[in-house]
C-alpha cells in the first residue's frame, strides 16, 4: 500500500534530485572514515612484532573492533530514525580521533584493544546516519548512491596499508599519529553535510512513501529475505575478514616477501575491491539487486578455491577478480534490505553494517585461532570454501519493478 503527501513544488524536486555535492561530500567523508578503521589491519605486523602477539591475539583485536562497531550500530540506526540527530557523526569521528592518538602510545594488548574499541564506537556511529544521507541525496537512484557512498570508504581501506607502508614501516608506531590529520579534514566535511541533514529533515517523512513501492509481500516473506541476505553476508565477511586480517601474513608465509612488499599487494586487493563496489549499485538498479548479489557471492567461488594452489603473480590476478566480483554486493545488498522496509532506514542500515562488522569481528577471531592450530596457509584453503554458500541467494525474491 502507498500513501500520498501533498508536497510544495520545491520539495518534490529537491526530493527527487539527486545532490550529488552531498554524494560525493559524504563519500569522501566515509573514505577518511574508513582509512582510520583499516590503520587498524594495516599495522597488524608491526604490533605483532613488536609485542611477541600470537595470530589469536591478533584475532582478538580484530574481533574488539569489529564488536564494538557492530553492536551499536542496529541500536543507533533504531534511536535516530525516531530521533534523527545531524551532528551524530561529528562525536563518532572525534571517538575515532582518541583512538588514533591512544594506539600511537600504545605499548601492550590490552592498551591496543582499547584504542581499535573507540575507533569501533566512531564507526558504528557514523555508518547508520552516513547511509540515511546518502539515500535522502540520492534522488530514487539509491544504487548509484548507495556505490558512491560505499566506493569512498573502499578507497580508505585500500590507502591504508599503503600509506601505512610509506608513513609508518619505515619509522615507528608513534608515526600513526599523522592519520589524526586525516580526522581533522573528516570534523570539518561532516559538520557541513551535518547542516544540510538538519535543513533537510522536513522532507524525511515523505521520504519513505516516495520508494514505499517496491514490493508487496508479506511479512513473513520480507523476514525471510532478510534472513537469507544475513546469511549472504555472513559468507562473505567471514571470507572477506580472513583476506583483510590475514592476506599479509599469508603472502609473507608463503612467498617470503616482508611487511612493506606485502602492504602492497594488500594495496592491489584493495583498489580492486573499491572498483567493484562502483559496479554494484549501478547495475542493481538496471538489472535488479537480486541478480547482483547472487552473482557476487557465489560468482566469486571459482576464483576463491582457485586462489591458495597459485604462485604470486597469479595470486595478484585472482586477488583482483574476488575483489571486484565480492565487492559488488554490499550496495546491492543494503539497497535491498531497505527496499525491504523502507520505513526503517536507519535501524535497516545499522542492522547490516553491524552484522556485516560482527561477521567480520567473529571470522577474524575464529580464524586466528584456527591459524594458531594449524597454519595461516591452511586457513586459506578452509576459507576457499565460503562463497559457496552464495547459492542461497536462488531463494531471493526479485523486487526489480518493471
Amino acid at each position: 500500500m502507498e500513501s500520498t503527501v501533498e508536497l510544495p513544488d520545491q520539495s518534490k524536486n529537491l526530493l527527487h534530485k539527486t545532490i550529488y555535492s552531498i554524494l560525493f561530500s559524504i563519500s569522501f567523508a566515509h573514505l577518511l572514515n574508513d582509512l582510520i578503521q583499516a590503520i587498524i589491519p594495516s599495522v597488524y605486523p608491526i604490533l605483532k612484532q613488536n609485542y611477541n602477539l600470537s595470530f589469536s591475539q591478533i584475532g582478538l583485536i580484530t574481533f574488539a573492533f569489529q564488536l564494538s562497531a557492530s553492536l551499536l550500530q542496529p541500536f543507533v540506526g533504531y534511536y535516530t530514525d525516531k530521533y534523527p540527530k545531524p551532528f551524530s557523526q561529528i562525536y563518532g569521528m572525534l571517538f575515532s580521533m582518541a583512538g588514533i592518538i591512544s594506539i600511537s602510545f600504545a605499548n601492550n594488548f590490552y592498551w591496543i584493544l582499547l584504542s581499535v574499541t573507540l575507533i569501533g564506537i566512531g564507526s558504528s556511529i557514523f555508518h547508520p546516519e552516513s547511509a540515511r544521507i546518502s539515500n535522502m541525496a540520492s534522488g530514487g537512484k539509491r544504487g548509484l548512491a548507495q556505490s558512491i557512498f560505499q566506493v569512498g570508504g573502499n578507497f580508505g581501506t585500500a590507502l591504508a596499508p599503503l600509506l601505512v607502508a610509506l608513513i609508518v614501516v619505515p619509522n615507528s608506531q608513534k608515526y600513526i599519529l599523522w592519520f589524526v590529520i586525516a580526522a581533522v579534514i573528516a570534523l570539518g566535511i561532516i559538520s557541513k553535510i551535518a547542516f544540510w541533514y538538519r535543513d533537510h529533515l522536513a522532507f524525511k517523512k515523505n521520504k519513505a512513501t516516495v520508494f514505499a513501492d517496491f514490493h508487496n509481500l508479506s511479512k513473513s516473506k520480507v523476514k525471510w529475505a532478510i534472513a537469507v541476505l544475513l546469511i549472504v553476508i555472513f559468507s562473505k565477511f567471514f571470507y572477506t575478514a580472513c583476506l583483510s586480517t590475514y592476506y599479509t601474513f599469508y603472502i609473507m608465509d608463503k612467498f617470503h616477501l616482508t611487511i612493506k612488499q606485502a602492504q602492497f599487494h594488500m594495496f592491489i586487493y584493495l583498489i580492486a575491491y573499491a572498483l567493484g563496489t562502483i559496479l554494484g549499485g549501478p547495475l542493481g538498479d538496471r538489472i535488479g539487486r537480486k541478480h547482483v548479489i547472487w552473482l557476487s557471492v557465489f560468482g566469486a567461488t571459482p576464483f576463491a578455491l582457485l586462489l591458495p594452489y597459485v604462485n604470486l603473480f597469479w595470486t595478484d590476478v585472482l586477488m583482483i577478480i574476488i575483489g571486484v566480483i565480492m565487492s559488488s554486493a554490499f550496495p546491492a545488498i543494503l539497497v535491498y534490505a531497505q527496499e525491504l522496509v523502507p520505513k526503517k532506514l536507519g535501524m535497516i542500515s545499522g542492522l547490516f553494517y553491524g552484522f556485516a562488522f560482527g561477521m567480520g569481528a567473529l571470522g577474524s577471531a575464529l580464524l586466528g585461532k584456527l591459524a594458531d592450530y594449524t597454519s595461516i596457509q591452511y586457513v586459506y584453503h578452509v576459507c576457499s570454501f565460503l562463497p559457496l554458500i552464495g547459492i542461497i541467494c536462488y531463494f531471493l525474491p526479485n523486487l526489480k519493478k518493471k
